[in-house]
């Protein structure tokens, strides 16, 4: 079974969401539940901590395309952090979703 953990907090302006583990088709959509159910219209920027994510597929690429797309229409900034070098920062950079986000190391 394919375990990913997504940790919340805010601060005054931010969401800060944590994702650790892996991201596959098997948990997806409770990933997914997850993260879009810590944002709402309080904060103006999302950061999304991909740093000790250690997989994901197609289906966890999704929910960050999907995420950057409401962003977007609630004129919230979206920021991922992903390691120089590392694999999922190269996905971003690869899929295109650097051009929608702010990619930070």
């Amino acid at each position: 079974m394919t375990i990913a953990t997504v940790k919340v907090h805010f601060d005054e302006t931010a969401v800060h969401i944590a994702v650790a583990g892996e991201i596959d088709l098997a948990n997806a959509a409770v990933v997914e539940d997850e993260i879009f159910a810590a944002v709402d219209n309080r904060a103006t920027r999302v950061v999304v901590d991909l740093t000790d994510l250690r997989y994901v597929d197609s289906s966890g690429l999704r929910i960050l395309f999907i995420l950057a797309g409401r962003l977007e229409t609630l004129q919230m900034a979206m920021e991922v952090v992903a390691p120089p070098g590392s694999p999922i920062r190269r996905l971003a950079q690869v899929s295109g979703l650097h051009s929608f986000i702010e990619l930070s190391p």
